[in-house]
């Protein structure tokens, strides 16, 4: 992954946003999680993340250990706990694996610690610097929704595989990649009321500003409901979708992921693909499991979005949902939840010039999940 940002093109898209930090984009996400060997095989076999780099007992490490997987732009962490009893164990005892680390990636992390806890951020961690043979590193960071984290990552001055601390890890089984690119959102669930705070949070404390909202009139079913806005930072690199519970009749996802959750916390990361019929094709092929959608859908789905470059029959096939907006269409579908607790999924998006998030498959989407809350007991 390249560390020079003055060869990025930074140009602010988001007009409204403030964007005095700036993000250069997403440098990586960080899961605690129960087993993080057989984690990483998981992603590097169905997914088509390969390792990267590695920390742990080899390296040092007393109290954790951490498996670095890369395909493309994308980066997962993968950690947990060497012994009992800390906050990587108290996380995996109360959430299950999940997100715990949202790592961005900036020019100057003192700066970004200073301009966030200025406006009003609780600090996480206060700057410090990593150093080994590679280079230096520095790292700040900051809390938001649940017990969920910002790292502000700058790196321009290191070029080791990862961070210092971690040594290159390249095992023999190497995978072929799926074609994931980068991240392009992340989809936070936070409690009852909570949507407008952590909104404010990040137009307030990071300078985002709301680029669409959905209310529960646009996203329903006849049985569940909830609210939505989307906050992106001003060069459109980091969008972060918040969702909170809406009245309904059932249980709605939401409602299902804190109960599952124990609080707020990441409930999707939407991975982009430049093909996601082969993506998806390979993702299933190797196991990942996807929400079903019924062929009536296709029934009259190119009535609603006009005609699109792709066959209609293998998207039917795969089941992947079509939206089109004022500036083009795309392609999207959302897997089961990966995890054995129902909180945390992906979507893999496909954008041919839309830069919106698929409201006309909302209901198809909810109808979808709610099969599947019903199979497991929790639509009440």
């Amino acid at each position: 992954m390249s560390t020079d940002s003055t060869s990025l093109n930074l140009k602010k898209t988001v007009e409204q946003a403030e964007d005095f930090l700036p993000l250069l984009g997403t440098d990586f996400v960080e899961l605690y999680v129960g087993n993080a060997k057989q984690a990483a095989y998981y992603y590097q076999q169905a997914w088509g993340f390969q390792p990267v780099a590695y920390a742990g007992l080899e390296t040092g490490r007393k109290d954790s250990v951490s498996y670095v997987l890369q395909q493309d732009k994308i980066r997962l962490v993968l950690t947990s706990p060497l012994q009992p009893g800390g906050e990587i164990n108290e996380h995996v005892n109360k959430h299950g694996d999940g997100v715990k680390v949202v790592a961005l990636w900036v020019d100057d992390a003192r700066k970004s610690y200073d301009e966030t806890t200025n406006r009003g951020a609780e600090s996480y961690v206060e700057p410090y610097v990593m150093e080994d043979e590679h280079g230096k590193v520095v790292i700040s960071g900051i809390h938001t929704y649940g017990e969920t984290v910002h790292l502000f990552v700058e790196r321009s001055a290191y070029n080791g595989p990862f961070l210092p601390g971690y040594k290159k890890y390249e095992p023999r089984f190497q995978v072929e990649p799926t074609g994931l690119k980068f991240i392009d959102h992340m989809v936070g669930n936070v409690g009852w009321n909570e949507m407008n705070k952590w909104c404010e949070f990040y137009a307030k404390v990071m300078g985002f500003a709301q680029l669409v909202s959905f209310d529960d009139k646009d996203i329903s079913t006849e049985y569940t409901a909830l609210m939505s806005k989307v906050m992106s930072n001003g060069n459109g690199r980091i969008k972060f979708p918040i969702n909170e519970p809406a009245e309904g009749k059932k249980k709605s996802q939401i409602e299902e992921y804190i109960d599952f959750y124990n609080g707020a916390g990441v409930q999707h990361i939407a991975v982009a693909t430049d093909n996601i019929i082969d993506t998806v094709t390979k993702l299933r092929d190797r196991g990942v499991e996807f929400l079903y959608v019924p062929e009536v859908y296709y029934d009259t789905v190119l009535d609603r979005v006009g005609e699109i470059d792709e066959d209609l029959e293998p998207l039917k096939e795969l089941g992947v949902l079509i939206d089109r907006d004022d500036e083009g269409y795309l392609l999207q579908i959302f897997t089961k939840p990966v995890l054995d607790r129902p909180t945390m999924f992906f979507e893999i998006i496909q954008r041919k010039g839309a830069q919106s998030f698929g409201k006309g498959n909302f209901k198809a989407l909810f109808e979808a999940i709610e099969r599947e809350q019903e199979s497991r007991g929790t639509l009440q």
